[in-house]
């Protein structure tokens, strides 16, 4: 596994238990907001995190098997499912990616600027935030 990878999974992780925000090696860093039970929706909850990438950062190629709900707060960000095109999205956009796509790019767009935004993941209860695709 590359470190990459690596460091997305541990945000991922640190995410799930409420620690603070984790800076990845490939310029993401990870803050988690909230996490409730849906009851409702028995077996199922929402995760809020925030992303917030560096200049030229990135996320490897990986999937949630969640619904992710997503918005720009600042910056531009580059996001790709497999099967669509790649879209550039501003501040107040919004991207989406269902339980089983696979999520090729997700990059700020500006070699110079941070980008950051909101994710907004229903998903069965504790099962992994992000899971490495190869």
């Amino acid at each position: 596994m590359n470190s990459a990878l690596l460091s997305l999974c541990v945000s991922a992780t640190v995410c799930l238990f409420g620690t603070l925000a984790v800076a990845a090696e490939d310029g993401a860093a990870v803050t988690p907001l909230m996490k409730k039970d849906l009851p409702n929706y028995p077996g199922k909850e929402g995760l809020m995190i925030s992303v917030e990438y560096g200049p030229g950062g990135s996320s490897p190629i990986h999937k949630h098997e969640a619904n992710a709900f997503v918005y720009v707060l600042e910056g531009s960000i580059v996001m790709q499912v497999k099967g669509e095109k790649e879209v550039t999205l501003s501040p107040g956009e919004t991207f989406y990616e269902g339980p089983s796509d696979i999520h090729l790019v997700s990059r700020n767009a500006s070699k110079s600027k941070p980008a950051k935004f909101i994710v907004v993941l229903l998903k069965k209860k504790d099962a992994p935030v992000v899971m490495p695709v190869k």
